[in-house]
């Protein structure tokens, strides 16, 4: 299959993460079939896919006829079996249970068309352990999207030592003309790279607050006014080839040795999960919030993300 081939999908899971991919394909022209196990689910999901297209039509980047378009290109349906009948590429996007996901594979695979390409949209699960409960394990590997799905363009498309090439090339063509920028994994990995990367910088965010060197609060300071700005329009390698690795090599010479490398779990993060203090959700962390300041930050992060891809259209 090439992705000239694709022209209807199915989105398995209308929650969080489904509904925002759900609406990214129905943006980009494509018939999008949306599942979940019950009518309550796919109406919570229509109605955040309207305020998503309501909150991107008012920044601008989305008309109001590309909107009402988009909505006419969802289809909701608690039949498995109809959205899959005719589906050219399945996203699965239910909840983070091995046994659960597997079970979704086993069923679609056998809906599913013999063409069907199975993904899904696991952050921590490998392909290879989907693919096993399906007869069509080429056509089976993951496209991780990072939350919100409708403004963060970077997808993860993960294979397995069984994917076909075929598969991935048709998929990371999908995803471009979705408006996505796919990154390959291309060997199995816990985290893949992104996660792998926030980890372990957060590792040693942590680890620099629980050494008395900075606050969080001066931490976040330096991510969003120094390197976090030069990321937006560099990723490492780009930015340190400017910089020259003859200097690169000096500096991880002098820093490295000094840098957190242990594999237990901070003790800072314990103690404010064994309090309670969990963020946003329990109204402290290591800030405290409201609804309103929580409301704040994601305004302020959704209008950057905007911003930003404004000036960098294709990542």
């Amino acid at each position: 299959m090439n992705v000239d081939d694709i022209s209807r999908l199915a989105i398995i899971g209308a929650g969080l993460m489904g509904h925002g991919i759900a609406q990214e394909f129905a943006l980009a022209g494509y018939e999008v079939h949306l599942h979940d196990i019950s009518d309550d689910k796919l109406q919570q999901a229509a109605q955040n896919i309207q305020a998503n297209l309501q909150r991107l039509t008012a920044m601008g980047t989305v008309s109001p006829q590309q909107a009402e378009a988009a909505l006419k290109k969802i289809h909701p349906s608690t039949d498995l079996s109809v959205v899959a009948a005719q589906a050219d590429v399945v996203i699965e996007a239910v909840l983070e249970n091995l046994e659960l996901k597997r079970d979704i594979f086993q069923k679609l695979d056998r809906l599913c068309p013999d063409h069907t390409i199975l993904a899904s949209n696991t952050s921590t699960l490998m392909p290879s352990k989907l693919a096993a409960a399906t007869q069509r394990p080429d056509k089976v590997l993951v496209t991780h999207y990072f939350n919100p799905p409708y403004l963060m363009p970077l997808v993860e498309v993960v294979r397995h030592e069984g994917t076909s090439a075929e598969t991935v090339s048709a998929i990371c063509d999908l995803l471009v003309r979705a408006g996505k920028s796919p990154a390959v994994v291309q060997k199995e990995a816990p985290g893949f790279i992104g996660n792998r990367l926030q980890l372990a910088l957060f590792r040693e965010a942590l680890s620099i607050v629980e050494q008395g060197i900075a606050t969080p609060q001066d931490v976040d300071i330096v991510v969003k006014t120094g390197f976090g700005r030069r990321y937006a329009a560099g990723g490492p390698f780009e930015i340190w080839e400017l910089a020259g690795w003859d200097l690169i090599l000096a500096v991880s010479q002098y820093v490295l040795p000094d840098l957190d490398s242990s594999t237990e779990i901070s003790p800072v993060l314990k103690a404010k999960v064994e309090r309670g203090e969990l963020g946003v959700k329990t109204g402290k962390g290591f800030y405290d919030w409201t609804p309103e300041s929580a409301e704040a930050l994601k305004q302020k992060m959704g209008q950057m993300l905007v911003e930003i891809a404004r000036l960098s259209p294709t990542g």
